[in-house]
Parts: structure tokens; C-alpha cells; sequence
């Protein structure tokens, strides 16, 4: 009778054993489960993240090179047909073809962050007053009007001596960002710029005659 209870009692106890193991293996399945879930999901948001991440220097960046580089291009669209310069003429064909790709890049970066792209409005088509005193370099109404009348040799001393304060100003704006700024792509055409328009001014002083 021992006997019997006592395997009765090992067989008992073995289910148990069993049993007890089973939930073990199960709960340890679910919290593994949910951890490794868990980790993908977090580390694909943090690679998101981290490529679309910026900061409100990078959008005012884009915000104010645009207007910009909209008014470089529009001084150097004149010179096609007020200039006596090859020089000149040639200079302001690749600042404009060089800087209306770089408008399309950054409206593109605006559109995809929800923030304001910034256009040409009427008023504002000689450069204007409103907001050029926050951008350096920008050259207002008053400036515009006198390089549209102005031809020939006159207009290519004008031209340049706008020019090199226009570009000194991008390159200051693109300094800030360059140092501030948190966008990779923004950072790298901030640095860009740098070095393309220093070396646009160091070309318009020669052509001015300063060393």
C-alpha cells in the first residue's frame, strides 16, 4: 500500500514538474518575444529619426537662402543683356545656373518638414524692403533699380561690388548654418556655398582690380 501511494505521489509531483516547465517556457517565450519586438521597433524609429532629423536653424536656413539666392540670380540675369564684360557675362551665367538648382533642393527640404517654402511676390521682384534687413548681403529696392538702369561698364562695376557684398552675406548665413545647423544634406550645401562663393569673390575682386 506504501508502495502503491508512493508512486502515486512521484507520478504527482512529475506531472507538476512538467507542467510548471511548460508555463515557465511560455512566459519566458511571450517576454523574449515582446523584448526583440520592442528593440526593432525602437531602433527602426531612432534610424528615422535620424535621417530626416533637423532643427529650426536648418529650416530658417532654407527660409532665407531661397529669397537669396533668388535676388543673386535676378542681378545676374540682367548682365545677359547689361554687360560689356565677358567676364562678367560668363560670372553671372554660372551664379545663376549654380544657385536655381540649390533654391529647388532646399524648397524640396521645406516641403518635406511642413514649413513654408518662400517665393517671389509681387513687390518683391527687385529684392524689396520687407525682411532683407534680417538677411545679409541682400541688396533692397533702391539698389535694384539702379543696377537695372545701369549698362555697359558701369553696370559691371556695380554688378561685381553688389555681388561680393551679396555673397559675403550668403557666406556668413551659410557659416551659421554650417556651425548650428543639425540637418546633414543643409550642412553640407551650407559648406558648399562657402567655398564656391568665396572663390566667386576672390574672382569679382580681381576682376574689380583689388588684390
Amino acid at each position: 500500500m506504501t508502495s502503491t501511494l508512493s508512486l502515486i505521489r512521484r507520478a504527482a509531483l512529475g506531472t507538476t514538474a512538467v507542467a510548471a516547465a511548460l508555463v515557465l517556457a511560455a512566459c519566458g517565450g511571450d517576454n523574449g518575444s515582446d523584448t526583440g519586438s520592442g528593440a526593432r521597433t525602437s531602433a527602426s524609429a531612432s534610424a528615422e529619426d535620424t535621417v530626416g532629423a533637423h532643427s529650426d536653424q536648418d529650416v530658417s536656413f532654407a527660409q532665407d537662402m531661397i529669397p537669396h539666392h533668388q535676388q543673386a540670380i535676378q542681378m545676374s540675369r540682367m548682365a545677359a543683356s547689361q554687360a560689356s564684360s565677358a567676364e562678367v557675362k560668363d560670372l553671372a551665367a554660372r551664379i545663376d545656373k549654380a544657385q536655381d538648382p540649390e533654391i529647388e533642393t532646399m524648397s524640396g527640404w521645406l516641403e518635406s518638414w511642413g514649413e513654408d517654402v518662400p517665393s517671389s511676390m509681387p513687390g518683391m521682384d527687385h529684392g524689396g524692403d520687407s525682411g532683407s534687413s534680417n538677411m545679409p548681403g541682400m541688396m533692397d529696392t533702391e539698389d535694384m533699380d539702379e543696377l537695372m538702369k545701369a549698362s555697359g561698364k558701369g553696370f559691371d562695376t556695380m554688378f561685381l561690388t553688389m555681388m561680393v557684398e551679396h555673397h559675403e552675406g550668403a557666406v556668413e548665413m551659410a557659416v551659421i548654418e554650417k556651425d548650428k545647423g543639425q540637418y546633414g544634406p543643409a550642412k553640407k550645401l551650407a559648406d558648399d556655398i562657402i567655398t564656391a562663393q568665396n572663390a566667386e569673390i576672390e574672382e569679382m575682386n580681381k576682376l574689380l582690380g583689388k588684390s
